[in-house]
């Protein structure tokens, strides 16, 4: 028998900032842990909920992560409705945009979002601070762990 507050964390990075707050989430919530690159059809149907961490690239979702919904978007359509999901964008400036693009896409799955979206503003506007290496501030990081605890925690007791 599966475990039935089995989540997955789906993560890209550029930077390293968002592949470093999908760690603190996946590891403090006992989350599987998964590269959007590498999600299946299958992973996403055997999960009980979703945290989606990537940054905010150009005013959007990065790439791969919008490949990963291209590609596993409608195999899964009409198997996981009403499923958890949460967010963690790291953004430049406002991250809205990838915020407001991974809405939209999940609300065609009918995913129930359960916690209140986390942008994390690296203020990166120049081209050699927008490429660089970010490090994640240890309240961040904190932020992130609470949010897996939290998400496990709202799954096991059947809250989401």
């Amino acid at each position: 028998m599966s475990n039935p507050t089995v989540f997955l964390v789906i993560w890209h990075s550029r930077t390293g900032a968002s592949e470093r707050m999908a760690h603190a989430i996946a590891e403090a919530g006992g989350a599987k842990l998964v590269r959007a690159y590498d999600v299946t059809s299958d992973m996403l149907t055997a999960a009980t909920g979703y945290v989606f961490v990537c940054p905010e690239n150009l005013g959007a979702l990065s790439g791969e992560m919008k490949e990963m919904f291209d590609r596993v978007y409608y195999d899964v359509l009409g198997l996981i409705e009403g499923r958890a999901y949460a967010t963690v964008i790291a953004a430049g400036s406002d991250g809205e945009g990838a915020q407001r693009q991974l809405d939209r896409i999940v609300t065609g799955w009918r995913l129930k979002r359960v916690m209140e979206p986390k942008i994390v503003n690296f203020a990166a506007q120049e081209p050699e601070d927008i490429l660089a290496t970010k490090s994640v501030p240890a309240k961040v990081l904190k932020e992130c762990e609470n949010i897996g605890r939290g998400f496990e925690e709202g799954l096991k007791l059947g809250l989401f």
